[in-house]
């Protein structure tokens, strides 16, 4: 499959229906999640390999994935309604997805799923709730030895500092973030946000 063609294909999934600011829940565009998916496809981290997507809203990355070739998909997020949508879209696309309901901070989800290859994620930007992101690090490092994250751009510093001694920054993609109005406090329709396509190596896997 050719990166537009993944692309159009994700643009049909549905985003939140009622998205919760205390979450973060701002959908992943399909720019944003094809890009992602089909870099670590050509580094060999998807086709075959068992993926797993943290915090994965409405199935965007994980359906991806599947539609890559990815041997077994799941994915994990806290909101039951958006766990229903993923479901929806994955019929929709025709992906082979194992989609859960739960707190990535519950261990008992993960033994049946981990280790695995490859985490996707696009964690929280920390707008709400400093540091939100940590714990999908600390999962993610938990689980696989290759994980791709969605993170703010100029954060690499702090990201490499957190994870030293554990993971290492192999890569990181800038790109734009296109993001529309989603809450109330939103002053504008759209918002371009400067983001990192980052690929981390856990150096313990």
């Amino acid at each position: 499959m050719k990166l537009r063609h993944l692309e159009m294909a994700l643009e049909r999934c549905a985003g939140f229906t009622q998205p919760r600011a205390q979450l973060e829940q701002y959908g992943t565009p399909a720019v944003i999640a094809a890009r992602l998916l089909y870099h670590a496809h050509l580094k060999g981290d998807i086709g075959g390999k068992r993926v797993l997507d943290l915090g994965c809203g409405t199935g965007i990355l994980a359906c991806g994935a599947s539609l890559l070739g990815a041997a077994e998909v799941a994915g994990v997020d806290i909101d039951s309604a958006a766990i229903s949508t993923a479901r929806k879209n994955a019929v929709l696309l025709g992906a082979d997805v194992t989609f859960i309901a739960g707190d990535i901070g519950d261990d008992t989800l993960f033994p049946f799923f981990c280790p695995c290859n490859t985490v996707v994620m696009n964690p929280p930007f920390g707008a709400q709730k400093r540091h939100a992101d940590r714990p999908f690090i600390d999962r993610a490092l938990a689980c696989a030895h290759v994980v791709y994250g969605i993170f703010n751009a100029g954060t690499r510093p702090f990201l490499e500092a957190y994870i030293r001694g554990r993971a290492s920054v192999d890569e990181a993609i800038a790109c734009s973030f296109p993001m529309k109005r989603s809450f109330v406090h939103h002053t504008r329709d759209r918002m371009e946000i400067p983001v990192e396509i980052v690929r981390i190596i856990n150096e313990r896997r």
